[in-house]
């Protein structure tokens, strides 16, 4: 009997396994500062186009390098930014580079980071 529970747990187990993998994503809408998350990484002081490496390093590293660009609110919390956002290195975020925006997306998680996955972006407060 004991090997018929533990079979029937293994099943369990991995029953709950594939369904959390089909969990879908949650929309939210999210205020922040766009940022390189690159450079960010490298000193949290570097929230604006220029800083620690230079003038408008953070408009090279996700427009002309692909770099990852996020967002930081205003809690600290950061999120890397996604979907039609990101496409050919990050054409439509690039321009708000150091700006506050709000982003209308779904939230997922890669690699322990959040991805906010949006198509749209509006300077905040518009």
């Amino acid at each position: 009997m004991s090997r018929w529970t533990a079979a029937l747990l293994g099943i369990l187990l991995v029953a709950v396994v594939v369904f959390a993998s089909f969990v879908p994503a949650r929309a939210e809408t999210i205020t922040g500062t766009v940022i390189d998350l690159s450079c960010y990484a490298r000193n949290r002081a570097n929230t604006r186009t220029d800083h620690d490496q230079g003038r408008e390093c953070a408009q090279a590293c996700i427009k002309y390098e692909g770099q990852p660009a996020g967002l930081l609110t205003t809690d600290g919390k950061v999120y890397q930014i996604g979907g039609g956002l990101a496409a050919n290195n990050n054409a439509r975020i690039a321009p708000h580079v150091g700006h506050v925006v709000t982003i209308t997306g779904d939230i997922t998680n890669k690699d322990g980071m959040p991805v906010l996955a949006a198509s749209d972006v509006a300077m905040a407060g518009k």
